[in-house]
């Protein structure tokens, strides 16, 4: 299968979106550019004593409306095409919210899991070095993304206080309480989706109480998902990470699942779970799917196998709502 290119998906979906709106060309030409593209080398110094250098990226598509704001990822797979594209959603997601803020976009081609805690922390100090010159407080504020924390963000804001000769709290979202972080900020994406389906089961007539929840991913977004999910009344039936999906037709205890998965480093061997293929979790049989792992996970193959609206048949799905 041959990979999807996140950028040109990106332009795919602008160039469709300025068809409808009649957008001027001019308008949808600045648009379709990242005002910035940062590419750095990162050299730091392994346990072992080598040096290995990494690559990381900042993508500043917009600042129209505000600072450009969006988080950075860690993940061998991270391109500079997906950075841009990221960024220029960060762009879409800021505006239709209403926050004055503009797409920006992190990250670093690297695997975490394969890092020490000071591997990690001298990769991210050097990264912050290298970036500091285009981000700031009402310039661009990074946030934490997949495989970054707050500890991550405390260690940029260390840095680029540290260069500034001042204490700069402002330039990093995402961080502890203990430095200025905002309470609730670890549970705000999570929450944020459970309130979109809360909304939209309104909207669409389905009743949350006992419906069949599939969640794809279960990193900090799709863990809190789940959980407030939950407590909703819905039932998790289905959930995944990096290392494999797991199904339980009856419904799955989310922090229990969590647990297990901090104990054992993957949800895969849940007892009374049985493990199936990504591509079995996208098309198991529910009400509600959430995706929250990786972009591009529902192909255009899976998309045609989706079978999340059985419970909401009648109701006020578009006709051509499983195109």
């Amino acid at each position: 299968m041959n990979k999807i290119d996140p950028w040109q998906n990106a332009l795919k979906q602008l160039a469709s979106a300025a068809k409808i709106l009649k957008l001027d060309p001019g308008v949808h030409e600045m648009l379709a550019s990242p005002k910035k593209v940062l590419t750095v080398s990162l050299p730091v110094k392994m346990d072992d004593g080598r040096i290995k250098v990494f690559t990381g990226f900042r993508s500043q598509h917009n600042d129209f409306r505000g600072p450009f704001k969006g988080g950075i990822r860690y993940h061998p797979d991270v391109t500079i095409e997906e950075v841009k594209a990221l960024s220029m959603w960060m762009t879409w997601k800021c505006s239709i919210v209403d926050v004055p803020f503009g797409g920006g976009k992190g990250g670093i081609i690297c695997d975490p899991k394969r890092l020490s805690a000071g591997e990690k922390e001298r990769l991210t100090r050097r990264y912050a070095y290298a970036i500091s010159e285009i981000i700031g407080p009402g310039k661009d504020v990074p946030a934490p993304d997949v495989y970054t924390t707050g500890k991550e963000m405390a260690q940029i804001m260390d840095v680029y206080s540290i260069m500034h000769g001042q204490g700069e709290p402002g330039v990093i979202t995402g961080k502890p309480l203990s430095i200025g972080g905002s309470q609730a900020r670890n549970v705000a994406t999570g929450l944020g989706v459970s309130y979109c389906v809360r909304e939209a089961a309104k909207k669409l007539g389905l009743r949350l109480k006992g419906a069949k929840v599939v969640v794809q991913g279960y990193g900090n977004a799709a863990t809190f998902a789940a959980e407030y999910i939950e407590k909703m009344g819905a039932k998790i039936i289905a959930v995944s990470d990096s290392k494999g999906s797991i199904v339980n037709t009856k419904g799955l205890d989310s922090k229990k699942v969590l647990e297990y998965k901090n104990k054992n480093g993957s949800v895969v061997g849940y007892p009374g779970s049985k493990k199936i293929t990504t591509e079995q979790l996208l098309t198991t049989p529910c009400d509600i799917l959430v995706p929250a792992a990786l972009e591009n996970q529902i192909t255009p193959q899976i998309a045609k196998n989706v079978d999340c609206q059985d419970g909401c048949r009648g109701s006020k799905w578009p006709d051509n709502s499983r195109s």
